[in-house]
């Protein structure tokens, strides 16, 4: 398991079962990404319409990086049905990019279609840093954090703000809205005494001296 410096990453796969999972979960970080970096969405879930929404997101959190797109229609939240779909689309992902850093949901996620594309990844990506992501919603899974990264208010709020231009059929969602993310951003910054932070999750990862 290689370490990783955020400025010095090139290669991101960032894997989402639906179409915003990536962005709530991780759009501070692509925002924090240095310029030239080649990032690869997955997306196991999505209408067209949805999957337009996910291209206009990635070009707002991501305007200085290459990015490309493996974007799939599998049924949402019939997931773990679809077991060997989604092990096929994560595996065609790992042999397509050597990645340096991988984004994925979280295994201890309360939605199931979250939790197989979770549990899928770390067997397929055995050589890249995988952080798990966190999302918000009404089942009250958020726990535990074991790595944080630190948002300065500009950066979140603009992660807050591109969420609500980009994604507009999530309007009506009773929890969306940009209250929601900067709330869940400033407990986490008050956790590692930033004003704003993401965090995530990280089973293995190697310290360099």
């Amino acid at each position: 398991m290689p370490a990783l410096s955020l400025g010095r990453v090139r290669s991101v796969v960032a894997v989402g079962a639906h179409p915003d999972d990536i962005e709530i979960g991780a759009g501070g970080l692509l925002l924090a990404l240095p310029p030239g970096s080649r990032v690869h969405y997955v997306l196991c879930t999505g209408t067209a319409d949805r999957h337009a929404e996910a291209r206009s997101a990635a070009a707002a959190f991501l305007p200085a990086a290459e990015v490309s797109y493996s974007l799939h229609d599998l049924p949402d939240g019939r997931l773990p049905a679809h077991w060997n779909n989604v092990k096929e689309i994560v595996e065609g992902a790992a042999r397509a990019v050597a990645a340096d850093l991988v984004l994925a949901p979280s295994r201890d996620d309360r939605h199931q279609d979250h939790r197989v594309v979770a549990e899928i990844v770390p067997t397929a990506f055995r050589d890249a840093l995988v952080l798990q992501y966190e999302i918000p919603k009404w089942d009250g899974d958020l726990g535990r954090r074991s790595l944080y990264l630190p948002l300065t208010p500009e950066r979140a709020r603009r992660k807050a703000a591109l969420l609500d231009d980009c994604y507009p059929s999530q309007k009506t969602r009773d929890w969306w809205d940009q209250e929601t993310f900067l709330g869940l951003a400033r407990l986490r910054g008050m956790e590692c005494r930033s004003r704003y932070a993401e965090a995530f999750s990280c089973d293995k990862a190697t310290l360099t001296g």
